[in-house]
């Protein structure tokens, strides 16, 4: 039950503020406010992508119906995302790990840039641009086109680049060792104040790697007791 109640928070959360941000926010009045506000919804949409997440491994509830719709609901509203389609991906991710030609989060130049443009390549689809370009222009018939680029386009961005940094190329990148194996993920240094705020515990990867069906909200007391063993 406390898995939905997060899963929900999160969503409404990310919903109120953009529609605040849209409605009382003026992004040239305050460059101060305007900033603060959306590196606070890319933080939301990051959160958005990881409730995905954890539907993709059934955490959120029980009721596999439910958790399906949490899962198609975050994936839409965080960028468009075929949620069928990031199952299918992330179950290869952790099947096949640094796998260079199975694992499609993974790019064998170890190069943040290049890496990224391959991820990028990889999860987008013509489908969802579409998706994307027809609520951006649905938007702009209530809200002003540059509160859209930045309370709603650039976040979106930056939540990406979140995910991306933090929770597949930091875990993932080379050189590996033998003490990653079977994973090839490494995890954040005990810091919860820096997990949570770089990727909602989602930098102790190599726990969530161990254990799929945590939770992210939990990983941080696995992380503590790994520590402690």
């Amino acid at each position: 039950m406390i898995g939905l109640v997060i899963a929900i928070s999160v969503i409404s959360v990310w919903l109120s503020h953009l529609l605040y941000c849209l409605n009382f926010v003026q992004p040239f009045e305050n460059i101060v406010v305007t900033v603060i506000h959306c590196l606070f919804q890319a933080y939301l949409f990051t959160g958005l992508f990881i409730t995905a997440h954890d539907a993709i491994h059934g955490t959120i509830s029980t009721n596999k119906s439910v958790n399906k719709l949490i899962g198609i609901v975050s994936c839409f509203l965080f960028a468009g995302l075929s949620y069928n389609r990031l199952i299918q991906s992330h179950t290869l991710h952790h099947k096949h790990p640094t796998d260079a030609e199975k694992d499609p989060d993974f790019h064998y130049s170890n190069n943040f840039v290049i890496w990224f443009f391959s991820f990028m390549v990889r999860y987008t689809t013509i489908s969802q641009l579409v998706i994307m370009a027809i609520t951006f222009n649905v938007l702009k018939i209530w809200f002003l086109e540059s509160s859209i680029l930045f309370f709603w386009v650039i976040p979106s961005l930056l939540g990406t680049i979140q995910l991306f940094t933090f929770g597949t190329y930091f875990p993932h990148k080379k050189p590996h060792t033998t003490a990653m194996y079977p994973h090839f993920a490494r995890s954040l240094r005990k810091n919860h104040i820096v997990a949570m705020l770089t990727c909602y515990f989602f930098g102790y990867h190599s726990e969530h790697h161990q254990y799929p069906h945590i939770p992210w909200w939990k990983l941080y007391s696995v992380k503590n007791n790994q520590t402690n063993s």
